[in-house]
């Protein structure tokens, strides 16, 4: 089906982050828009503002009649849809051309050059530092992000002027695979999605197939020490990077204190001093670096890097500031993976040194807290204090013998606690007065409570 023809797109899945950019995008190309998602929330009520129609209940019913020709409608789902979903049946059994996200940000993407950033972790916050780099440089991009970025409110972002499109690259489900890079970063490749993958070794390997795809005329920038072998073709530069570990690209006297970070950018044939960050956490000199390097590599000055480093903003749920004060620090993150938790956790610690930092984590997913249990407990053990709530289950039906209560058992910090999501408000108001740093965690409906909790805690003597 030819994108540019059809005249409705109907999305089963509407409201998770990659959706929503696509939706973005087809109401700004004229598209009727409408979808079903399993529950609302605050960016789906935004979505039915802005143009689109999202309804809460699979019912073939509530299909609009605007979305009943297979001639003019595309269908786009997501892979967390399950199979048994009766509007994803109806359409794939009445002649319509259904196809899954990942392909249909790749039929959008493949005729601009792509810049593409892969990894278990960092790659949203990455992505989000080079689309703002370049908006705000004479260069200009399109984007495709995997949060809202605070500077834009928004994770699309479309030019007139520019061919370049940054786009997050998913690996759940090989999503990546559909994409054409034209430049690609990766950022980690830490095992993950083992449910899709079955072995590390899988998982590895869907990166490097990724690397394979890079166009001939582009370029791959890897972190140094990543366990991936890069198949690129005939003509792809490559290079590496790191926070302070060397490298093509690395960064030189970091200074971190006052609640500031600066570095030196170092490149081949390049020194930019004294980059700010405007979110200063020490992960984000490492993703700093890469966000620098696809920017300098694509024609910004040193001039445009440092004034976007600085005001940058960072992605919602990104290692969130919701409360900033003497007495009490509230963060939200969006971390559920051990390598993401404990880089997290570490980044808080050294911001507030000598100051107690409790965790409240919810884990996502059955499957990857059978995977990764003993992980999780060693990195929320350097909490001083945990408050662990039970699994979100996302796509997933149970497993019988795994709970929340197996990374709780093998977590060796002595402050712990093991609450259901339901307990945690009233928990929160019975210890607001002990509590000093707060760090919420998890990537499931955690984040419904942050406001809550935020309420709660201002109120805190």
């Amino acid at each position: 089906m030819d994108i540019n023809k059809i005249t409705a797109v109907y999305f089963v899945g509407a409201g998770g982050i990659g959706m929503s950019a696509l939706i973005r995008y087809f109401l700004s190309k004229g598209k009727k828009v409408a979808g079903y998602d399993k529950t609302p929330t605050g960016l789906t009520e935004q979505l039915n503002y802005e143009g689109a129609d999202i309804h809460y209940e699979d019912n073939v019913d509530l299909i609009p009649e605007d979305f009943t020709d297979p001639a003019k409608t595309l269908v786009v789902y997501t892979p967390a849809v399950p199979e048994s979903h009766s509007e994803l049946s109806y359409f794939r059994g009445n002649g319509f051309e259904v196809m899954k996200r990942a392909r249909v940000l790749g039929e959008i993407t493949n005729c601009t050059r792509g810049l593409c950033v892969a990894g278990t972790h960092g790659k949203t916050t990455t992505s989000s530092m080079i689309a703002h780099l370049l908006k705000q440089s004479h260069v200009d991009c399109n984007a495709f992000l995997g949060g809202i970025l605070k500077n834009y409110d928004s994770n699309l972002m479309l030019s007139d002027t520019s061919d370049l499109t940054v786009i997050e690259a998913d690996e759940f489900d090989r999503s990546f695979h559909w994409l054409t890079p034209y430049m690609a970063v990766i950022t980690a490749a830490d095992p993950d999605h083992l449910d899709i993958y079955g072995t590390p070794e899988a998982y590895r390997e869907s990166f490097e197939h990724f690397t394979s795809l890079i166009r001939p005329d582009g370029c791959l920038i890897m972190k140094k020490g990543i366990r991936v072998t890069p198949r690129l073709q005939q003509g792809v530069k490559f290079y590496t990077y790191s926070a302070a570990d060397g490298g093509d690209f690395h960064a030189e006297h970091i200074r971190v204190g006052n609640g500031e970070i600066y570095f030196d950018f170092v490149g081949p044939g390049i020194r930019i001093p004294d980059i700010r960050l405007g979110v200063p956490v020490k992960v984000n000199i490492e993703n700093g670096v890469a966000a620098i390097a696809l920017a300098w590599l694509n024609g910004l000055t040193p001039e445009e890097i440092k004034r976007g480093m600085a005001t940058f903003a960072g992605p919602k749920r990104r290692f969130d500031f919701h409360l900033k004060k003497e007495n009490i620090v509230l963060i939200d993150d969006y971390a559920h993976h051990p390598a993401e938790v404990k880089a997290s956790i570490l980044s808080v610690k050294e911001l507030y040194a000598g100051r107690k930092v409790t965790g409240i984590f919810q884990p996502h997913l059955y499957t990857r807290t059978r995977d990764f249990a003993a992980d999780f407990a060693a990195s929320l053990s350097l909490l001083d204090e945990l408050i662990l709530l039970d699994i979100y289950p996302a796509r997933e039906e149970p497993i019988p013998g795994i709970t929340s209560e197996i990374i709780f058992n093998a977590a060796t910090l002595p402050a712990k606690k093991l609450i259901r999501k339901e307990e945690l408000l009233d928990l929160v108001a019975s210890e607001a007065d002990k509590l000093e740093v707060v760090l919420m965690l998890g990537a499931g409906n955690i984040e419904l409570l942050v406001e809550p909790v935020k309420q709660i805690l201002e109120n805190k003597k």
